[in-house]
């Protein structure tokens, strides 16, 4: 059975080094996030450096994950002290519970105080896409696919939650998101 691919990415205003009290209280918040993630029903995995300090992506030893990589928009520092980004790589039974984790409980309580750490994107915050059973996605492979989606929209191989596919490549939604046929946008 495939599993969801999820990839995330965020440009911060401030480097993760940086020892101002808003990117300790962003750090602190993610670590407690990623626990809670974890710990969701339908959650497989999400890369994880083996090792590394506070900011360290580029690098860093990320095993069946792959060589970081970063979208050519990100134009900020590549080292532990100028790394300005958050992303994540992580795999899902499904869309439902990738959606549920993420606009529900603590995670939904940071995105609502996204833009107080993250520059306001002209691109895309995150993709999905379908990988094998066995299969783990690369962050390149996560790189390609927001950046095809930035430029092409939503695709059976590239897609948001609100123009989702399922694994046979079919338009599907998940049961009450994106815009009711009765509001206007």
């Amino acid at each position: 059975m495939p599993h969801l691919a999820l990839y995330t990415f965020g440009v911060l205003k401030s480097p993760l080094a940086d020892p101002t009290p808003l990117t300790n209280e962003f750090y602190d918040i993610g670590a407690a996030v990623y626990q809670k993630i974890s710990q969701h029903p339908g959650y497989l995995g999400r890369a994880e450096a083996a090792a590394g300090d506070r900011g360290m992506f580029f690098g860093a030893d990320w095993g069946a994950w792959g060589e970081f990589a970063v979208p050519t928009w990100y134009d900020k520092g590549r080292t532990v002290e100028t790394t300005a980004l958050a992303t994540t790589l992580s795999l899902w039974t499904d869309l439902r519970p990738a959606f549920e984790a993420v606009y529900t409980g603590l995670h939904r309580e940071a995105l609502n105080r996204r833009y107080d750490w993250f520059e306001r994107p002209e691109h895309p915050s995150y993709v999905s896409w379908w990988v094998s059973d066995g299969a783990i996605p690369t962050w390149q492979d996560g790189v390609s696919k927001l950046e095809h989606l930035h430029d092409h929209g939503s695709a059976p191989h590239a897609f948001t939650f609100h123009r989702s596919f399922a694994p046979d490549g079919t338009p599907t939604r998940i049961k009450d998101i994106g815009p009711k046929s009765d509001q206007v946008h």
